[in-house]
C-alpha cells in the first residue's frame, strides 16, 4: 500500500506559476512510476505527466508540454509538477498517483489539491 498526499495546490492569476508535491508512504517510493492527472466536475480525469521509476524520462499531455515540468526526488519519497504559465483552462483537481508497472492502470491515487486560475 503507499499512501500519496498532495499539497501546493491554490489560486493563481493567469500567467503565473504554481508547483505541486506529492509526498509517498508506506512502501519504497523509487519502485514506483508516478503520474499527474487533473479532474473538473462532471469531466473525466485526463493524463497531466508522468515520470519512470528512477527518472529521467517523463511523459506529458499536449496540453502540459513545454509548461509544465514533472520531477521526483526518490530520498523525500515526493514527486513534483512545477506548472508555468497557467491559464484558466488549468483549473482542476489535480491527482498524483502511483503504479508498480511502467504500463497499465495506476494503482494508488491522492486525494487531490485543487488549483485555480483567474483571468
Amino acid at each position: 500500500q503507499v499512501q500519496l498526499v498532495e499539497s501546493g495546490g491554490g489560486l493563481v492569476q493567469a500567467g503565473g506559476s504554481l508547483r505541486l508535491s506529492c509526498a509517498a508512504s508506506g512502501r519504497t517510493f523509487s519502485n514506483y512510476q508516478m503520474g499527474w492527472f487533473r479532474q473538473a466536475p462532471e469531466k473525466e480525469r485526463e493524463f497531466v505527466a508522468s515520470i519512470r521509476r528512477s527518472g529521467p524520462t517523463t511523459y506529458y499531455a499536449d496540453t502540459a508540454k513545454g509548461r509544465f515540468t514533472i520531477s521526483r526526488d526518490d530520498d523525500k519519497n515526493t514527486v513534483y509538477l512545477q506548472m508555468n504559465s497557467l491559464k484558466p483552462e488549468d483549473t482542476d483537481v489535480y491527482y498524483c498517483a502511483a503504479r508498480r508497472a511502467s504500463v497499465g492502470q495506476y494503482d494508488f491515487w491522492g486525494q487531490g489539491t485543487q488549483v485555480t486560475v483567474s483571468s
